[in-house]
């Protein structure tokens, strides 16, 4: 039966989900608060360069996405990363060292000791937790391999995806694969081994397999096909006012271009960051609304120095480097822009992307730029031997950045399922659930 569903929310979760609805046949109006949608997937060119305000790409885990690019017609936008952008480097001692993604190149890499090696043959053998025994990640990861892979390994992963901090993730909620591998083979080293198996019976790929992708411009690229998709049925400018129960169904009054407006939905669709349910006037537990604005967004500074020739640096042949929160740096890490993707700079130009503060250094995030500035050129000085001054400066200021799924975020979940079982025809999405990729977002 049609229905007419009303989305709020254009970031990458709603617009997504008013794309398959619309495709499964339903009346869908989409309501954005800002002038544009999108949300934090934001691509611009200055000077030649491509700049990512938000996140650069998405792996490509399962046929979904390509499926999806095909139906909005921007597969011929499509690239791929190149194959040098497979290299990582997490920094230890002031030095850079590659992530080592094969088990000889494991036995000879310089970024764990020989002990930390020896540590890692004990896996298979360590007891799996109880099931339902809620972990941190950096419990989870000393428990089974040891603390110096999660000072090294997990503890600048962690700070490059989440801007987050592994003593205060759920290892359930935020890699839920991790716990299912220990719960379902013992052991994670068993499991990467007998799980891969059963992923190609799903047609799913192992994310350190996975192609890492976005588009020519940006994915922004991907927004824009999507919103063009909706044609009238996306209205920016829309601030919601109200929305309240009417039957089997919702009332829905916003106001936009000056004009106050009403809609009515058969189902509503919630796709807003979980720090926005403070405000947003909907009735639901205010025990849910608390827990919802209380899930951490940690203020992340994205600041892209742009060269319009090479500097002198090390070699940048890689993805980039991650800094790990022993080496006592004020950047989270480094992508290097122009060597993952083509035509991210002029010719000869080099493009990289830094991070800056999260749950580590969130007093760092709040530095003036001129300070900001300073502080990154002086970590790539040091550890990249980058003395050249940039050419073009960008600085992208998220206060609430990326969703923290802490310790008791499956209690959070466990709600809103609640809720939405509760109050049939309402529904939450975005990227406080199920993942924080564009791909997570997408699926």
């Amino acid at each position: 039966m049609r229905k007419h569903i009303v989305i709020i929310g254009a970031g990458i979760s709603g617009l997504s989900m008013a794309f398959y609805l619309r495709r499964a046949g339903h009346a869908v109006t989409v309501l954005e608060k800002s002038a544009r949608p999108g949300g934090v997937i934001r691509s611009e060119r200055q000077e030649g360069f491509l700049v990512e305000h938000g996140p650069n790409s998405t792996l490509e885990t399962t046929p979904i996405l390509r499926e999806l690019f095909a139906e909005l017609g921007i597969l011929d936008s499509l690239c791929y990363a190149n194959e040098q952008s497979k290299n990582r480097y997490i920094v230890r001692d002031a030095r850079l060292q590659a992530l080592p993604m094969s088990p000889p190149a494991f036995l000879r890499t310089g970024l764990f000791s020989t002990r930390a090696k020896l540590r890692l043959l004990k896996e298979p053998f360590i007891k799996a937790s109880p099931a339902e025994m809620e972990e941190s990640l950096a419990d989870f990861v000393t428990r089974r391999i040891g603390r110096e892979f999660l000072d090294y390994a997990i503890n600048p992963f962690v700070a490059g995806v989440y801007a987050g901090s592994p003593e205060t993730l759920s290892v359930k909620s935020a890699f839920p694969k991790l716990h299912q591998l220990e719960q379902t083979y013992g052991s994670l080293i068993r499991g990467a081994i007998l799980g891969a198996r059963e992923r190609r019976r799903r047609a799913e790929t192992e994310k350190t397999k996975a192609r890492l992708l976005t588009f020519q411009e940006g994915l922004q690229t991907l927004v824009d096909a999507l919103a063009q998709s909706l044609e009238e049925q996306l209205h920016t400018g829309a601030e919601v006012q109200q929305t309240r129960r009417n039957g089997a169904g919702y009332e829905i009054l916003y106001r936009r271009g000056g004009e106050n407006r009403q809609l009515h939905a058969d189902a509503l669709v919630l796709a807003i960051p979980a720090h926005a349910y403070r405000d947003f006037p909907l009735e639901i537990d205010p025990a849910l609304r608390d827990a919802l604005s209380g899930i951490s967004y940690p203020a992340v500074n994205m600041v892209y120095f742009g060269y319009r020739s090479a500097p002198e640096s090390i070699p940048l042949d890689g993805f980039g480097m991650l800094v790990p929160e022993k080496e006592r740096r004020r950047i989270l890490g480094t992508i290097w822009s122009s060597t993952i993707f083509p035509d991210r700079a002029p010719q000869h130009g080099v493009a990289l992307t830094t991070f800056v503060g999260g749950s580590r250094q969130p007093e760092i995030a709040g530095l003036p730029d001129d300070q900001l500035i300073a502080a990154v050129r002086e970590d790539l000085k040091d550890l990249m031997q980058i003395t050249a001054p940039p050419d073009v400066v960008q600085i992208r200021r998220w206060q609430q950045a990326i969703p923290q799924y802490r310790l008791g975020h499956q209690q959070i979940i466990d709600a809103i399922e609640a809720t939405e079982r509760n109050q049939p025809g309402l529904f939450l999405t975005g990227n406080f659930r199920g993942g924080i990729s564009v791909g997570d977002c997408i699926k």
